[in-house]
């Protein structure tokens, strides 16, 4: 397990840190050092790479999970992004950025241990560092976190949170399959999954 820190990201963003985890402790396809196994060779062995947005909120800690075991499969690769907005985000709310990434991807590891999982923290704008990635890395799979609607309705109507134009704007403009997750209440179960074609799909399981 490697950690790389600082250093610009050729994705519009910096680059302040990243990890992976591997059943190998030398993985070729380290993102820290020596060369990224690339996407076409993955492609080539079936496997496909699945990036979820995260943050501090438990809604991006349930689309992990959703990602998880509903998206990747076996020898998938799964990169947990972390965007910060400026120098010293995060600090003072919850967990420290790179401690959230870290444990989320310990976690995932955790549970699904034939899954290969990253995690990416890097500063930059949120949608243009998040669409940069999904090209560079050639994601297949977006997932996002989904937030509840306002108990306004009559307000929301004509205002939307800067986080529902964000997910918006993803599912319209990234170059891969985007799904925006949210877990229903206790009382209901499952998730609603929005896409470009459907919104607010309720999937039982």
């Amino acid at each position: 397990m490697r950690v790389a820190r600082g250093g610009e990201d050729d994705g519009g963003g910096r680059r302040t840190g990243s990890r992976r985890w591997s059943r190998k402790r030398a993985a070729r396809g380290g993102v820290c050092g020596g060369k990224r196994e690339s996407s076409s060779a993955a492609a080539a062995a079936g496997r496909k790479r699945v990036m979820v947005v995260v943050d501090d909120s438990s809604g991006a800690k349930h689309a992990v999970m959703w990602a998880l075991t509903h998206v990747a499969n076996k020898g998938d690769f799964l990169t947990l992004l972390h965007v910060l907005p400026h120098a010293g985000a995060g600090a003072g709310r919850g967990e420290e950025p790179p401690s959230l990434a870290n444990s989320l991807g310990t976690l995932c590891k955790a549970c699904r241990p034939e899954v290969e999982v990253e995690a990416l923290v890097i500063q930059g704008p949120k949608l243009a560092t998040v669409l940069s990635q999904v090209k560079k890395l050639e994601a297949s799979v977006l997932v996002l976190s989904q937030c509840r609607p306002s108990h306004l309705c009559w307000l929301s109507c004509f205002l939307r949170s800067s986080s529902e134009e964000f997910v918006e704007q993803c599912i319209n403009q990234a170059e891969c399959l985007t799904l925006a997750v949210r877990k229903q209440s206790k009382g209901v179960g499952g998730y609603l999954i929005s896409t470009r074609w459907q919104k607010n799909f309720w999937l039982l399981a």
